[in-house]
């Protein structure tokens, strides 16, 4: 499970794709969505603009787990 830090409240989940290295822009982040491999939480997401908070988990197919985190103190 890969720790990707964010340093605000919330985080888009197309933002956090970049952020986290499974594309590298919007228009790719759109099209990984649209294919069905991205789950928040264990639920499949569609939606680019997903709020994610500190402790929801996304899964990419082919790309690995991630855990949004808050910076250590």
């Amino acid at each position: 499970m890969n720790e990707i830090v964010i340093h605000t409240v919330y985080i888009k989940l197309d933002q956090f794709l970049k952020l986290a290295n499974c594309v590298s822009t919007g228009g790719m982040a759109k099209a990984l969505l649209q294919e069905g491999i991205v789950f928040v939480n264990g639920e499949p997401e569609e939606r680019r603009g997903r709020k994610l908070y500190h402790g929801d988990k996304v899964t990419v197919t082919d790309n690995g787990e991630f855990t949004v985190v808050a910076p250590q103190a």
